[in-house]
C-alpha cells in the first residue's frame, strides 16, 4: 500500500515538473513575458527617473541663483566701451572690460566678444585678453576658482567648472550655453615666443547674481 503511494507522489511531482516546464516554455515564447517584463521595467525606472528628476531639481534650487524675468541691461554698450570690471580673487587682479575684441579694446584691458551676452545674463558670455598683459597670470587660475564681473547691472560671481587647451581656430569656445556661462580665454602657452597656437580656456558657471535696482 504505501509502495502504491510512494508512486503516486513521484508520479504527481512529475506531472506538476512536467507541466511547469511546458508553462515556461508558452510563457516565453508569447508576448506575456515580454509585456510583464517591459511593464516591471518601465514602472520602476519611471519611479527611479521621478526620484532622480526631484532630488536635481532640489540641488539645483539650492544652488542656482535666481533669475528675474527682467532684462538686465537697459542697453548694449558700444564698441570701445568701457562696461565692467573682472575681478580674479586667485590674483588679487581688477580688470577693466572693454566692449569688443579687437586690438584698440584688448591693448586697453580685458575685451567682451561683441556676439556674446552680457555678463550675467542666460547664456555664454566671453571674455578675451592678452597673455603677456592682463592675462599674464591667467594659468594659476583653475577649477574652483571664483570670478566676479562687475557691471552697471550688478556684480555676477562664476565659478569655474573647466579648463581647456584648445587650438586657436577652435569655435567652440563661443557657442551658445543653456545656461549663464562665463567663458575667459586667452593665448597658450604664456610663456611662448611670437603667435601662440592655442588657447587657454576657463569655463565658468554663475554662482551667485546681486542686481543693481
Amino acid at each position: 500500500m504505501s509502495a502504491r503511494r510512494s508512486r503516486k507522489k513521484k508520479l504527481a511531482f512529475l506531472l506538476v515538473g512536467v507541466g511547469l516546464i511546458v508553462f515556461g516554455f508558452w510563457f516565453t515564447s508569447t508576448n506575456a513575458y515580454p509585456f510583464l517584463k517591459g511593464y516591471y521595467l518601465y514602472k520602476t525606472n519611471a519611479e527611479t527617473s521621478l526620484d532622480t528628476v526631484e532630488k536635481e531639481m532640489k540641488l539645483s534650487s539650492k544652488k542656482a541663483p535666481s533669475i528675474s524675468n527682467e532684462p538686465l541691461y537697459k542697453s548694449v554698450p558700444e564698441v570701445g566701451d568701457h562696461m565692467g570690471e573682472l575681478i580674479i580673487p586667485k590674483l588679487d587682479a581688477s580688470l577693466p572690460i572693454y566692449h569688443g575684441t579687437e586690438e584698440d579694446e584688448l591693448e586697453k584691458g580685458v575685451g567682451h566678444f561683441a556676439g556674446s551676452v552680457l555678463p550675467g545674463e542666460q547664456d555664454n558670455t566671453v571674455l578675451s585678453g592678452h597673455r603677456d598683459t592682463v592675462f599674464r597670470r591667467l594659468g594659476e587660475v583653475g577649477v574652483g576658482d571664483e570670478l566676479t564681473v562687475k557691471t552697471e547691472a550688478g556684480a555676477f560671481t562664476y565659478r569655474v567648472r573647466k579648463v581647456r587647451i584648445v587650438d586657436q581656430d577652435d569655435r567652440t569656445v563661443i557657442v551658445p550655453k543653456p545656461k549663464a556661462t562665463l567663458t575667459v580665454s586667452t593665448c597658450y602657452p604664456f610663456d611662448f615666443i611670437g603667435s601662440a597656437p592655442d588657447r587657454y580656456i576657463l569655463v565658468a558657471d554663475l554662482m551667485e547674481s546681486e542686481r543693481l535696482e
